[in-house]
């Protein structure tokens, strides 16, 4: 049991030098980023606005009380610690402290999430560290990872777990052993207590275990642990809801016809713009009028579609490395993991319409794939340096503009903090 602790603080903590490094860096980074946002503005939480300051995330909700049930079951139990631990810093109160330690429990949470994609770039896929270093700084430049180091939401900390858990998943693979039902459960009650569509995830990997179809009695230890982890979800989410089950089926229908019968924009430019492009490059930002039902009238922020080509080209470009990495990799079973993860976000998200004209919020469920991808395209090539070579000055070329675009899109939101948040 000792053992197994220890390894579970060596996978989900910095263990090297290297993996403190990227800790540290934007720990600090994000850290000066949330600090001032919540020292000097009160949009990371606002008692008066209950969701829809900025970009659709439900502050002041999920803090309160985690968020709906229908679509984060759990939560509310998670919030309850994140909320008391604040309130015990600030001394009961929310004001800039309470703000201020909501920050850096996000910023923590994404920081560590960093370090995750680190290891997985260094001790799964095997990337030399110049292009692990690469990669990482290109996925903490993405718009959601810089949105939810100061952000108190559900994605933020599924963002956290998801990492972990693919992470965890692929060093047991890369062993060719089983995943244990222990961690499996715990997986399935966290990462889908979160978010409820997440815990499909949790069973990919047990599809692509050795021999698994195959062997009987490995299938069937297979599903017995995959009844096991959704019995045990079960029974808490509906204990949570004190065994009312007939509202799960009205509230999601519900939530759905609210969230997929928006018909302003083009899917596809919605697909582009919002769900492939907005969760990594920030477009344009517009703002709205809003109002918390109880008389209190306040701005809120969204962004826009894409205005310039050049955004088009990048996230065109971004898909085009991706597809080729699971072209190159399609035989190796991790990349498919990744695959049928980022699958299940297509399906709800592009397919199903779910939330499409706001699914850059929904980007704590599957950006941390993209470097992943990208980093196993890297290593598909490591014996041709032309292809190499190619590939390092596309990304760095993606890595500028990103920074330039993500930086200019940050002051316009600062300055909407100026203007409406001060």
């Amino acid at each position: 049991m000792k053992t197994k602790l220890i390894n579970l603080l060596k996978q989900v903590f910095p263990s090297t030098y290297n993996e403190l490094a990227v800790f540290l860096f934007f720990l600090t980074c994000y850290g000066v980023l949330g600090s001032y946002i919540a020292l000097h503005y009160r949009i990371i939480f606002d008692s008066r606005i209950p969701w829809d300051a900025y970009f659709s995330f439900d502050n002041k909700a999920i803090v309160m009380t985690g968020g709906s049930f229908e679509r984060h079951p759990l939560a509310y139990y998670f919030f309850n610690w994140v909320r008391e631990f604040s309130l015990l810093i600030s001394g009961g109160k929310m004001n800039e402290t309470f703000r201020l330690t909501l920050a850096w429990l996000s910023n923590t949470a994404i920081s560590l999430c960093m370090v995750q994609i680190f290891k997985y770039l260094k001790n799964i896929i095997g990337l030399p560290l110049e292009f692990s270093v690469l990669m990482i700084l290109f996925f903490g430049l993405f718009s959601t990872s810089i949105i939810l180091s100061f952000t108190p939401e559900n994605f933020t900390y599924t963002l956290l777990l998801l990492s972990i858990y693919n992470y965890y998943a692929a060093v047991k693979l890369k062993k060719e052993e089983k995943i244990p039902g222990s961690a499996l459960t715990l997986a399935g009650i966290t990462i889908g207590g979160l978010t409820i569509t997440n815990l499909v995830k949790v069973f990919i990997p047990v599809l692509f275990e050795k021999d698994l179809f195959r062997n009987w009695k490995k299938f069937g230890n297979a599903v017995f642990r995959v009844l096991l982890t959704t019995a045990s979800f079960v029974f808490l989410y509906l204990l949570r809801i004190d065994f009312k089950y007939e509202n799960i089926l009205s509230k999601t229908n519900q939530q759905y016809e609210k969230f997929s019968n928006v018909e302003s924009i083009p899917d596809w430019d919605m697909m582009l713009s919002y769900f492939f492009g907005g969760s990594v490059l920030f477009p344009s930002f517009m703002t709205t009028d809003k109002h918390n039902m109880k008389g209190f009238d306040f701005k809120g922020l969204l962004m826009e579609p894409y205005s310039s080509p050049f955004c088009y080209a990048f996230i065109t470009v971004l898909l085009a490395l991706v597809l080729w990495s699971y072209y190159k990799n399609f035989k190796n079973k991790l990349v498919q993991i990744l695959a049928v993860s980022f699958l299940v976000d297509i399906v709800i998200h592009c397919i199903m319409r779910f939330g499409l004209h706001t699914s850059y919020i929904y980007g704590g469920h599957f950006v941390f794939v993209y470097p992943l991808l990208l980093g196993w395209l890297f290593s598909a090539y490591k014996s041709h340096p032309k292809i190499l070579s190619f590939l390092m000055m596309t990304m760095i070329v993606l890595l500028v503009f990103l920074l330039a675009n993500n930086m200019f899109r940050m002051a316009d939101f600062f300055r909407f903090l100026e203007t409406y948040y001060q």
